[in-house]
């Protein structure tokens, strides 16, 4: 890669990365482009560069977002000192921490996203519907490894198990928004245990 190459793809993911801070804490419509430009300190036709519109710049935000987490949830899920029940739970218990620590503001863009753009935005609402089920397909391999290696017991199908405590968790944060109370995630957190009963090992 030549040094150009390298300073093109620094300023694009340094403009994402500013308008991804932004948007989680003002929202996708609140942000104005004048201010992701002055607050990235980048031209107007460096924006226009990379991005078509403003929905083509969430469009791109939220495919890199998934891109990275789903990694991120690989690399956990397959770490072998641990079994994939409790890798499970850990995930979970993460999710719970994470967002109880910024009751006002959420860290995921699943939660402060999903509501505001899935009307407004048809190539948005697309990005989110493909990046949970990206992230639901990766809780099903965990679910299906755990059952395998005997640290997972459960009553429904993988598929069905994952989808369900993806939307438990999902409502339980916009629950949890909307009355700034940590309730939901701890009633969360005891069904998913539940859900995951442990197996022999």
């Amino acid at each position: 890669m030549n040094k150009t190459t390298s300073t093109t793809n620094s300023t694009c993911e340094h403009i994402l990365d500013v308008g991804e801070e932004l948007i989680l804490n003002l929202g996708f419509t609140a942000m104005g482009l004048n201010e992701l430009l002055a607050t990235a300190g980048v031209p107007k036709g460096s924006f226009y560069h990379y991005f078509k519109s403003k929905e083509k710049f969430g469009e791109a935000m939220l495919t890199r977002y998934f891109s990275d987490y789903v990694i991120m949830l690989k690399e956990k899920f397959s770490d072998g000192q641990k079994t994939q029940r409790q890798h499970l739970l850990d995930y979970f218990s993460h999710w719970m921490t994470q967002s109880c620590e910024t009751v006002c503001h959420s860290k995921c863009l699943v939660v402060k996203l999903a509501g505001e753009v899935s009307d407004l935005s048809e190539v948005m609402r697309e990005a989110l519907d493909s990046g949970i089920t990206r992230v639901i397909a990766q809780l099903q391999s965990s679910i299906e490894s755990g059952v395998e290696e005997g640290s997972l017991v459960i009553e429904e199908s993988p598929e069905l198990l994952a989808d369900s405590l993806y939307s438990l968790w999902l409502g339980a944060a916009l629950r949890a928004k909307v009355n700034r109370s940590d309730a939901p995630f701890v009633s969360a957190m005891q069904r998913t245990e539940r859900l995951l009963k442990p197996g022999t090992i």
